[in-house]
């Protein structure tokens, strides 16, 4: 049943296939041969699937399929060899066959199988008299000779669509890599930040234009694919930069902020970023270096620093500074109330005395609220 289902499934393959017109024309030539040889009136090339018999060329018949219960390939498809039936009013499995009883009238049939190159019989060659009659041995032999032509042609043909279809796939691969391609250099070079891949022995793999121009501007040279990626590190971060590449290549990302030439008119702080890249098995072939001007924010985050004391100072002023004489004030106003020394204004300079400590006290408290705050003021 398995073997079935396998022959099915050639059966399958060349009965879809869209035949080349040079082959087309070849399989007619060869059904031609093969009545001209066996001196018959047709001849066919047949293929059997599961119910039907179809003609993929023909000769001395205009039907394009018949049934496979009324063939007679369905039992020539079951022998190596040429099957042939002499008189098939004689043959008991056609003697009522309605293809002998009725239109076409057939009385002789010899069919040699078409054998695929992995041995299934998927159909025939076969010419078909309307007369009881038989063939000898040159016309077997030449009828063999020719199914195995058949198969050969049905085989290339099948073999070169599928090429075709596989140079077509490859084409759409290919631009739609293109096009993939095409976009992630676009992003890739209009970044601003510096990007470099680096292979496993610290060879540079890939790099954009920020990466070119940052290299040229701060080192004089020109970065080419190849190069080490070390020949563009400060000296003295060359022992922390091998370090970082030897942790990211075991997998794990790296993040530092680093102050590049210090003292020089290049100096700036920049993020490095190194993070493993990974191919489809999940093996890391390479490391992203991305590198970041984070001097405007170093620059921010000092101003943030500077204020940030300034308010301290501010904070300490008003808690202690001020409030120490507005407390001496409340002080002595407490004790002129105990000794019921009054005057024309003691109860204003009272409420102004109050007012005053508590406005000092809300300044103080809003100091405190901004230092601790995250969202520092920036200038």
């Amino acid at each position: 049943m398995d073997r079935e289902l396998h022959r099915l499934e050639a059966v399958k393959r060349f009965k879809e296939l869209e035949l080349n017109p040079a082959i087309t024309q070849d399989l007619n030539d060869i059904v031609e041969l093969a009545a001209q040889i066996c001196n018959t009136p047709a001849a066919l090339i047949t293929l059997l699937d599961e119910d039907t018999q179809w003609f993929k060329a023909a000769k001395g018949l205009s039907v394009f399929s018949t049934s496979k219960e009324t063939s007679f390939c369905q039992f020539a498809i079951e022998e190596q060899g040429i099957s042939i039936v002499g008189d098939a009013k004689a043959d008991d499995r056609f003697a009522n066959n309605p293809l002998v009883t009725g239109d076409p009238n057939i009385r002789f049939y010899a069919g040699a199988p078409l054998t695929t190159k992995d041995g299934f019989n998927v159909g025939t060659l076969c010419v078909v008299d309307f007369e009881a009659r038989g063939l000898d041995a040159h016309q077997q032999k030449s009828l063999m000779v020719l199914s195995k032509q058949v198969i050969n042609l049905l085989e290339l043909n099948w073999s070169l669509q599928v090429l075709a279809q596989q140079n077509e796939q490859q084409e759409q691969n290919k631009k739609t890599i293109e096009n993939s391609e095409i976009k992630l250099k676009a992003a890739f070079d209009s970044s601003t930040d510096v990007h470099v891949l680096v292979g496993k022995n610290l060879e540079v793999l890939a790099f954009n234009k920020s990466a070119s121009y940052y290299i040229r501007s701060i080192y004089q040279y020109e970065i080419t694919v190849g190069d080490r990626i070390l020949n563009y590190v400060d000296p003295k971060n060359k022992k922390h930069f091998a370090k970082y590449f030897d942790i990211a290549f075991k997998g794990k990302t790296i993040k530092h902020d680093l102050l590049i030439r210090p003292g020089t008119r290049f100096e700036c702080w920049r993020e490095i970023k190194l993070v493993p890249v990974k191919n489809n098995h999940d093996e890391i072939i390479g490391v992203a270096l991305n590198s970041a001007d984070i001097s405007k924010r170093k620059q921010q985050e000092k101003q943030i620093h500077i204020q940030n004391e300034a308010l301290t100072r501010i904070a300490i002023i008003q808690s202690h500074e001020l409030r120490r004489p507005v407390a001496s004030l409340l002080g002595f106003m407490h004790l002129m109330k105990i000794e019921e020394l009054e005057f024309d204004y003691f109860d204003m300079m009272n409420l102004t005395i109050n007012e005053l400590d508590e406005k000092i006290r809300i300044i103080v408290a809003d100091s405190e609220k901004t230092i601790s705050s995250p969202l520092s003021i920036v200038a």
